[in-house]
């Protein structure tokens, strides 16, 4: 069975949507305590924000849920952000430091390795294919990593996030005119906050693919949540919230997907 949802287009732009997915497969839910099986840590409805905003665009998506592994962590678990609280390639904690399994239930490194073969080699196969083929139809691609998270969690970061945390692994996983014509959107989204490669630089996904001198961009989006849908249970979409927020994304995949190498 494979987890793995694949939309293709033909524009420039595919859309990684890694951690939207809610499923969590029997044998691991079986082994996690109330907080995990909660999923809490989910990116809520992304994969319905984005939807039908850029005609033609690729997506890569998988529906399991990160506490089983995510797939935006380096598979050999070297930690994305060294000196910060975060989460590691099978989770053991939620964002708020709590425990996510039974006592003496935590995965080993065999398991661990399981998993990244069951869900995480084969949602990076996909998305490094539809990148070449993208990339074969129009000499670069750009990929956008599409996230959310809500917009306070001591755990992780000190006081509120902005709206638009815009991460390209400080300025190094794309080309500067990409990242300035990103930045340059959310700056002028009135009513909105934006960051730049401020405390989320852009995960794995962003930093492993991004090789703009072979014509491969990358570029993370973490929005805070509260942009579009309400930060607690049962993590209701909002749809005047997300109305709002939709034109300002619809114009920067529309940007990306007219950018031309100079």
């Amino acid at each position: 069975m494979s987890f793995v949802e694949i939309t293709q287009g033909s524009s420039p732009v595919v859309l990684g949507l890694p951690h939207t997915g809610t499923e969590v497969p029997d044998e691991i839910r079986a082994l996690l305590n109330d907080t995990g099986r909660a999923i809490a840590d989910t990116d809520w409805h992304i994969h319905d924000l984005y939807t039908e905003l850029l005609e033609g665009a690729t997506s890569v998506r998988t529906r399991v849920h990160r506490y089983a592994i995510d797939v935006n962590r380096d598979p050999e678990g070297q930690s994305l952000y060294p000196g910060q609280n975060t989460t590691g390639l099978c989770p053991l904690t939620d964002f708020d430091g709590h425990p996510i399994y039974r006592d003496g239930q935590e995965p080993d490194s065999s398991q661990i390795e399981v998993r990244r073969l069951a869900y995480h080699q084969p949602y990076h196969a996909a998305l490094q294919d539809e990148l070449d083929r993208v990339h074969s139809l129009h000499g670069f691609v750009i990929l956008y990593d599409c996230h959310s998270i809500r917009s306070h969690i001591p755990f992780l970061f000190d006081g509120t996030l902005p709206d638009f945390n815009i991460g390209t692994n400080s300025g190094t996983a794309c080309d500067p005119g990409i990242e300035r014509g990103v930045a340059e959107i959310c700056g002028n989204a009135a009513g909105y906050t934006s960051i730049l490669n401020g405390r989320f630089k852009g995960g794995w996904t962003t930093r492993h693919y991004g090789r703009p001198e072979r014509g491969i961009h990358a570029i993370q989006m973490e929005l805070t949540q509260s942009t579009y849908m309400h930060e607690s249970p049962p993590w209701a979409y909002a749809e005047a919230k997300a109305d709002r927020l939709r034109p300002h994304l619809k114009t920067i995949l529309e940007t990306l997907s007219a950018w031309r190498p100079s």
